[in-house]
């Protein structure tokens, strides 16, 4: 192996580590700005394979005008260190000159807004790996295109697994940025040390790179100021990004953008305590899911023995402990863990069990509001014991996607509860219990000596007899049951999401589903079975994603370790189909079967294990499925000549599939047809590429 050659494997490595520690820290940026939701991971996903699929043609269309050199490869390996900060920093600073600060975003702002943020970095990106192929080519003309494949996801996994184990923990996002790309930068200076006239030079491009990543580092408080107020504090959780920011006299803790706590909101805290344990003669155990402001000084009116406060992020609790937005007292026991399997995992009964998290329109959300956690929920309360959570409310009219919201909660809880109560109000309270529930609540508060200046001055006001019982005639009994598999709450959000804004998302599924059969008839069976593969790729990573959501709620943690596994599995698969690539369509219709008895196992376990099957499972499955995945593309390769167009046309049609099952996946197939649906799609889509294969080998 010569030096040259060895050195543009170091820089194709050196990308592979950078692009996927831009990549998740992309993503962990995007939940962080549009509230955690899970939909923006499919968008982004989406965008960055289609931009890298565009890019690795307009590699293709660049080879006819310019012959591909090592220096041009090492100009742009340098311009990729550099332009990972001002990625960021884009990002970051265009959004609140965008959109208003704290306001929702509609599907088409926020799908343009990351396209156009995240293309120049995306283009270069698929522009680079086959670039580096046509520089080995020039002097090497046999090279196999299968190598820097697997060249490529080496450094790959070496990112997914830097972020995963090591940056996630110890490092900011600009922090990571720089220690992700110097080695890029340090391979990149020695693949153009040869071209530069002198080692002025070589050091004055190296400085340039090195203050652009430096200056990011310095940048970044700045771009995390309040846009009102003052930032008193931030840190980038494992969970989210958190941020304390005092605006006068109000100091309000904000998890990915997202309201959490403030220290004066003394209306909230009333009806979100009163309006439960004012039904319970004598509460003594009261579980609280998360927090709102003020709740404790409320509970602290009742002569309780305990109360158990669940928060996932330990970073969470010592924010409100440091800015006094929670104070401990005795009978107060904190625990940071997920509260669902908080509840499974104990046997203690309580009194009222209070829900203070925002509405299920994200998968980690909605799994507080289904069948099987209110049936959980049903199981850890007393006899007298209820269970208490809000949504939004209306003025006068109930649009119909609220209303559908409304009633399929409604229903979900009578599953498990005698009696459901939903009190209107700026927030909309759900009383769940198996015995009766009173509305008298003020007077039931006076009786019992509690104060609550708002509720004896506003409840009758807001809450009368006649809202009360016009609202629960509202619900319908044919809306839809919510699962843990089919999350109707999120096709019903989703829905409410695009009429808040007056769209439709009809236009771009048509308009996508068009570009798709016209880019279908131009590909070779070959390349159909890479884009069919690249589709179950991405989609079963989606599935593996939500699966995480669903069944463990912690996907801000473990985005990295599940894209680092499907990483992993791609590099010994590609590996192993190179070494039996003479062998063509019968092994690619071998691995075709196998992909569909995965994705059949994989519902036979969901259906049989759910809630009960360890993360393991979810992270062994996804490596199974990219082993046999990474297979086929060395085989395809083969099939297609492994020509300079095969090359870029194999690439596309791999990194165009992917975008669209990451898309199609999330935005369609799951929400519409639940998971089970969706893994089901997933095969027939399989089945199509295996009966090409089948009768190509006739």
């Amino acid at each position: 192996m010569s030096i040259n050659e060895r050195t543009i494997l170091q820089v194709v490595i050196a990308t592979g580590i950078s692009s996927v520690v831009v990549q998740l820290i992309t993503i962990r940026e995007f939940l962080a700005l549009f509230q955690g939701n899970e939909f923006v991971i499919a968008l982004i996903l989406f965008s960055w394979l289609a931009l890298g699929g565009i890019g690795t043609r307009m590699a293709q269309w660049a080879k006819r005008y310019r012959q591909a050199t090592a220096k041009r490869l090492a100009v742009l390996s340098v311009l990729l260190a550099a332009l990972a900060p001002i990625h960021l920093l884009g990002i970051r600073l265009a959004h609140p000159n965008l959109f208003l600060p704290g306001s929702s975003v509609g599907f088409y702002p926020t799908l343009s807004y990351i396209l156009l943020t995240i293309a120049p970095y995306a283009l270069l990106i698929g522009f680079v790996l086959p670039y580096s192929l046509f520089v080995l080519r020039n002097h090497y003309p046999d090279y196999a295109g299968a190598r820097i494949y697997i060249t490529d996801n080496l450094g790959d996994v070496i990112g997914g697994a830097l972020f995963s184990f090591v940056l996630i923990y110890w490092a900011t996002p600009f922090s990571a940025l720089f220690w992700a790309n110097l080695p890029l930068l340090i391979c990149s200076l020695r693949l153009l040390w040869p071209s530069l006239r002198s080692r002025l030079n070589s050091a004055l491009v190296g400085g340039v790179v090195l203050a652009v990543l430096v200056t990011g580092l310095l940048l970044e408080p700045l771009t995390l100021t309040a846009p009102e107020g003052e930032l008193l504090w931030y840190r980038e959780s494992r969970y989210g990004r958190l941020a304390v920011q005092q605006d006068r006299e109000q100091i309000t803790l904000f998890r990915n953008g997202v309201p959490l706590f403030s220290n004066q909101n003394q209306v909230l805290a009333e009806e979100t305590i009163h309006y439960p344990l004012s039904q319970i003669e004598s509460p003594r155990a009261v579980l609280l899911l998360s927090y709102e402001g003020g709740t404790l000084q409320e509970l602290r009116k009742y002569p309780l023995a305990s109360i158990d406060y669940v928060e996932l992020d330990a970073q969470v609790t010592n924010a409100l402990l440091r800015f006094g937005l929670i104070d401990q007292s005795d009978g107060f026991n904190g625990f940071h863990q997920d509260g669902r399997s908080f509840l499974a995992a104990r046997d203690k009964k309580y009194d009222a069990i209070v829900i203070n998290l925002p509405e299920p329109d994200t998968f980690q959300t909605n799994r507080f509001f289904t069948d099987q956690f209110f049936s959980l929920a049903s199981d850890r309360l007393t006899d007298s014991g209820l269970l208490s959570f809000c949504m939004s409310g209306f003025d006068s009219y109930l649009d119909e996607p609220q209303r559908q919201k409304l009633s399929s909660l409604y229903n979900t809880a009578k599953h498990h509860f005698n009696e459901v109560l939903l009190l209107p109000g700026q927030r909309i309270f759900f009383l769940c219990r198996n015995a009766a529930i009173a509305t008298n609540i003020p007077e039931r508060l006076a009786n019992r000596g509690i104060e609550a200046p708002y509720i004896r001055g506003y409840f009758h006001g807001d809450v009368t007899a006649e809202r009360i019982e016009r609202l629960n005639l509202l619900m319908d009994p044919k809306a839809p049951i919510n699962q843990d598999l089919f999350p109707k709450l999120i096709p019903l959000m989703f829905s409410q999401w695009f009429a808040k804004f007056s769209s439709s998302p009809t236009l771009f599924i048509v308009a996508l589903l068009i570009l798709l059969v016209v880019y279908g008839c131009y590909l070779t069976i070959e390349e159909f079975v890479l884009f069919s593969t690249g589709f179950m790729t991405m989609g079963s990573e989606i599935l593996v994603i939500f699966a995480f959501q669903i069944f463990f709620g912690y996907i801000y943690f473990q985005i990295g370790m599940i894209v680092t596994v499907f990483l992993a599995g791609l590099l010994p698969g590609a590996w192993l189909g190179q070494r039996l690539a003479n062998r063509k369509q019968k092994l690619l219709a071998l691995i075709d079967a196998l992909l569909m008895a995965l994705m059949i196992l994989f519902i036979l376990a969901l259906q049989v294990g759910a809630s009960r099957l360890p993360s393991a499972f979810f992270l062994v499955f996804g490596f199974s499925v990219a082993l046999a995945c990474g297979f086929q593309f060395p085989v395809a390769l083969r099939m297609a000549g492994d020509g300079k167009t095969a090359i870029t046309q194999t690439f596309s049609a791999d990194l165009i599939g992917a975008a669209c099952g990451t898309l199609i996946t999330s935005l369609l197939l799951i929400p519409y047809l639940g998971v089970i649906g969706a893994a089901s799609g997933l095969i027939v889509l399989k089945s199509v590429s295996f009966i090409l294969l089948r009768r190509s080998n006739e």
